[in-house]
């Protein structure tokens, strides 16, 4: 897992759309009956600035649930490294039980991924790619695997940084 510690993205610069991954009906039983309340869980993001985040929302009715959802996640924004059409390299994100595998695709290939990973992916805005969910469905894990998949990603002047060479030297 990595650990970065970037500063905060300021979500009112961007142009953040908002796609509900999935909603959740929770009951509670009490000694007066029944309680119900919903959990929504949202992923924003804008494809023009390559930023994502994720957020959970509770609340008694849908609307409030996924407002509060959208609060959340502009509050974890996160920039992420990708090419032109697609990523650099191979990554397998992880969170709890849920794996998520990236892989670079050709031009033309389009997004090939399930639900969670798909939202996750359109939010960030890369055109092409394969996906593949391993473990866990839990849409939860899901988008946080991928998150954390994307979030390993580099560019080269980053790993020739780290590295201690120049840009050409690497490859």
């Amino acid at each position: 897992m990595s650990t970065t510690t970037a500063k905060r993205i300021d979500p009112n610069s961007l142009s953040l759309k908002e796609q509900v991954v999935s909603i959740n009906r929770v009951t509670k039983v009490v000694k007066g009956g029944k309680n119900m309340s919903f959990s929504a869980l949202v992923v924003v993001g804008d494809p023009g600035a390559k930023v994502v985040g994720f957020g959970t929302g509770k609340a008694k009715e849908v609307p409030a649930a996924i407002k509060k959802g959208i609060e959340s996640a502009k509050k974890n924004l996160r920039k992420v490294n990708v090419l032109a059409t697609t990523i650099q390299h191979t990554v397998l994100g992880e969170f709890g039980s849920g794996r998520v595998l990236l892989k670079p695709a050709p031009a033309g290939t389009g997004v090939i991924a399930g639900g969670p990973v798909r939202a996750v992916i359109q939010a960030v805005g890369i055109p092409n790619v394969l996906t593949k969910s391993i473990g866990s469905h839990n849409p939860h894990n899901v988008v946080k695997a991928t998150i954390n998949a994307l979030e390993q990603l580099r560019d080269k002047a980053e790993t020739a940084e780290l590295r201690g060479i120049t840009v050409d030297k690497l490859r």
